[in-house]
């Protein structure tokens, strides 16, 4: 059986005007769905062990965000373990999910930085959504470069942004990743958009969450 690890940020506001933030629900509820399907084992595990919160928790009335809500979904992410917690080596693949969320405290996070390093660098599957791979920022693998460097990553872009929370985000993550040396794929606006680029499978939005975790599972069934 293969392991997928969750790993969720903690943060329930973001920026000068404290907007209520969390998980945005489809980027976790559709991935969970595809990893279920396939009878992965799903464990969550967030940066301080306390209960994540939930965003766009107005989309319930989509299946999958419904049944991972009624469902054992977010009663396990309730009982999120803290990263610092988990032995991450025994997880075939993680995933990050965004909302607006991982912007506040996914950027610095040197335990989660050191974590994805280890995970990319023995092979195993490293997949983000949305503001999602604000994750891989700031990444420096074993040789000093930056994990996204020259890498195909897909992620909340800085057009999107501008029309949905460019007053209360620190920084243009799509800006961000570009710096250090992403080539960067956007699409329309909203549109499904996911990439996977070797052992790193990143998408533009909560229409691209399911692709991401296909993507991750066509992956891990070859390996």
């Amino acid at each position: 059986m293969k392991k997928v690890l969750i790993i969720v940020s903690n943060a329930n506001a973001i920026g000068p005007n404290n907007r209520r933030t969390g998980i945005f629900l489809p980027e976790v509820a559709h991935p969970y769905a595809e990893f279920d399907a396939v009878n992965y084992q799903i464990d969550f595990a967030s940066l301080t062990g306390d209960t994540p919160y939930l965003d766009a928790l107005n989309l319930a009335d989509d299946p999958q965000n419904l049944a991972f809500l009624t469902g054992k979904g977010w009663a396990a992410m309730q009982k999120a373990v803290k990263l610092s917690d988990v032995d991450v080596s025994a997880y075939d693949a993680i995933f990050v999910p965004g909302g607006l969320a991982p912007m506040v405290d996914m950027p610095e996070n040197p335990l989660l930085k050191q974590v994805i390093k280890e995970t990319y660098e023995r092979q195993a599957v490293v997949g983000a959504v949305c503001h999602g791979p604000v994750s891989l920022l700031n990444v420096k693998l074993s040789d000093g470069s930056f994990i996204v460097n020259g890498k195909n990553i897909a992620s909340f872009t800085d057009e999107e942004e501008e029309n949905y929370a460019k007053t209360d985000v620190p920084f243009f993550l799509q800006t961000a990743l570009t710096n250090q040396g992403a080539i960067f794929h956007a699409a329309a606006p909203w549109s499904a958009n996911s990439i996977a680029d070797g052992n790193i499978v990143t998408g533009q939005n909560p229409a691209s969450a399911k692709g991401v975790a296909e993507k991750m599972i066509t992956i891990l069934e070859k390996q």
